[in-house]
């Protein structure tokens, strides 16, 4: 997998990574998982620390925020083309379980616990995160567009003097607390919207930004 960007010593560590739990519940990348979560939350902090010397604490954490969330993560993984190297049980795939944000959101953080294991090296993983993260980080800036997509689509119907959007669960698959989440989002006057996520949360917040999208492609 040249794409990433990195050339694995452990060839094992790079297929653990890669491993849903619905192929085996012990053998899956969710403790690398835990460990890329943590290693780049540190590298973003790090870099819009530098990058930003005189935001305050509350614009560089909704920025972090904006950089990790799962829409972002999934992004990353499809610019990596990580789809086609998930291992997923048949079942997963027939649900269609490559293409699901959380899922790739998670490969993402898990390949970096991967790579940071293999190359006990954090410089070079801070370097990889950057470059995988270089046109994102090109537009970040400490905006109001910082704010979660439900609280921006909030703000708009509020402003457009509509009423509040309406959430409901259309799916939940899975057993507490590997669930995943699907969410109809419904706004007057359009189509609903559906969003997918580790939790009701995320998949709210996912459902919000597709129903933002298609108000933008309107203007």
């Amino acid at each position: 997998m040249s794409r990433l960007g990195y050339q694995f010593r452990q060839i094992d560590l790079l297929k653990l990574a890669l491993t849903h739990r619905s192929v085996s519940q012990r053998h899956n990348y969710e403790r690398l998982e835990f460990l890329g979560d943590s290693l780049l939350g540190a590298i973003i902090a790090q870099y819009l620390y530098a990058r930003f010397p005189k935001e305050k604490e509350g614009n560089l954490t909704r920025m972090r925020a904006t950089l990790v969330r799962q829409e972002s993560l999934a992004k990353i993984a499809k610019d990596l083309q990580l789809s086609k190297s998930l291992i997923l049980s048949t079942g997963e795939l027939k649900s269609g379980g490559h293409h699901r944000e959380s899922i790739l959101a998670d490969v993402v953080e898990s390949i970096l616990g991967a790579i940071y294991l293999d190359s006990q090296d954090f410089d070079q993983l801070q370097q990889i995160v950057l470059q995988w993260y270089a046109p994102y980080l090109d537009q970040i800036q400490p905006t109001e567009q910082l704010k979660d997509p439900k609280s921006r689509l909030q703000e708009w119907l509020q402003a457009h003097k509509l009423p509040l959007p309406k959430y409901d669960v259309i799916d939940i698959q899975g057993d507490a607390p590997n669930q995943h989440f699907t969410i109809l989002c419904e706004v007057e006057g359009m189509d609903g919207m559906k969003g997918e996520g580790a939790s009701r949360r995320f998949a709210e917040q996912a459902a919000a930004a597709e129903i933002l999208k298609r108000l933008e492609q309107a203007k």
